[in-house]
């Protein structure tokens, strides 16, 4: 018989690696948790501090526009450094990607349009509505996107998920109620701002967000294509619609001003933050488990709640902490996994592509999951 202590120094050596690894992965998760609560805190109160100062204010319609061009540069390099700066191959995958496979491209016309519609409503709602108020009402499209789920992929949710969809509603109503005979809403009218106008906004961005995802994920499995492609494919799309509603609402204003009429460095601040954020979400959600979003979405509606205190003078009374309190709870018991499955499966109902997006970011990152493997051992 083999001494066991013949195996110990590999095992101790295992063990050391594994130790580190878990080390390393759990400070991933904490820095993961607090980039995700920052972004989705800092867009919402930005674009609420913008549009609510005194003076001229730029076009909305500019800014997505911008945002979705930023995002498809930033794209294409990440394309460019992942074929090693070859720009022959570069180009050639483009065009396979975009032109040869037209029909996969026109695929993501629809929800590129969706997208659009819903990046302009946001700042229509945030415009109107305090930056608390629109962070836990827009919520709604978790519900959203579980009804669109279970309708178009014929999706399962277990019973505590049907329960946080319940509490999630319950919550944004009682938030509503408060806010229909508060103070918020005397101190929207006083400065010409509509509580009504935004509230549609935000339910119709919620809507569209829900679908849009949805309809994203079934046309798109089995796709071959990268997570950074289909940006770009959307931000193609994204572009020349955003381009075109410009033209529609504020072409004639924009042609006599300027398309960068009213951009200060807090604007460019915003349009960044909207550009890269959700790239930046897409490559920290690598190290993020389900549960660790929806804390950081529950979390980003507390540090949205007590900014706007200090920022915009928001009044928070008991009737919107509980409303507020019942949505971070419905988040988080939304993100649990379900069970008696595994939490893959759980993590592909709430991103269709997150599978694609691992094997991308593989490519310029390294993977936390699998230390100190080598090929052909």
């Amino acid at each position: 018989m083999m001494a066991p202590s013949s195996l110990s120094p590999n095992k101790n050596g295992e063990d050391k690696t594994s130790r580190r690894q878990n080390e390393v992965n759990k400070k991933l998760k904490y820095i993961s948790l607090a980039i995700l609560v920052i972004q989705n805190a800092s867009l919402i109160l930005s674009i609420r501090y913008v549009r609510t100062l005194p003076g001229d204010h730029f076009f909305t319609t500019s800014a997505v526009v911008m945002a979705e061009v930023l995002k498809v540069l930033t794209c294409l390099v990440i394309i460019l450094m992942q074929n090693r700066g070859n720009v022959k191959n570069f180009v050639t995958l483009l065009y396979d990607s975009i032109v040869v496979q037209y029909s996969d491209t026109l695929k993501l016309a629809v929800p590129s349009l969706i997208y659009t519609l819903q990046n302009n409503l946001q700042y229509v709602a945030i415009s109107n509505l305090p930056a608390a108020t629109f962070q836990v009402t827009y919520q709604l499209k978790i519900l959203t996107t579980a009804l669109f789920s279970v309708l178009m992929l014929r999706k399962s949710l277990s019973k505590v998920q049907w329960i946080s969809l319940v509490l999630l509603f319950a919550g944004v109503a009682i938030v509503q109620m408060e806010q229909e005979g508060g103070k918020q809403k005397e101190a929207l009218t006083s400065t010409n701002q509509s509580y009504v106008k935004g509230l549609a906004s935000v339910v119709v961005s919620c809507l569209s967000s829900g679908f849009a995802g949805v309809y994203f994920e079934k046309i798109l499995k089995g796709s071959s294509a990268s997570v950074w492609m289909r940006n770009v494919q959307l931000g193609i799309f994204g572009t020349l619609l955003g381009l075109l509603g410009l033209w529609w609402n504020d072409g004639a204003v924009i042609a006599e001003k300027g398309f960068l009429f009213g951009y200060t460095p807090m604007v460019w601040g915003v349009i960044f933050n909207q550009a890269f954020g959700g790239l930046l979400v897409a490559v920290v959600v690598k190290y993020a488990d389900n549960i660790l979003k929806g804390f950081a979405t529950s979390f980003s509606i507390i540090v949205s709640t007590i900014m706007s205190v200090y920022l915009f003078g928001f009044h928070v009374d008991l009737i919107f902490t509980l409303g507020a309190g019942l949505v971070i709870g419905a988040v988080y018991m939304y993100s649990l996994p379900k069970p008696n499955t595994s939490t893959s499966s759980t993590s592909t109902s709430s991103s269709g592509h997150s599978k694609g997006v691992d094997s991308e970011l593989d490519a310029f990152l390294p993977n936390p999951k699998t230390p100190g493997k080598k090929k052909g051992n």
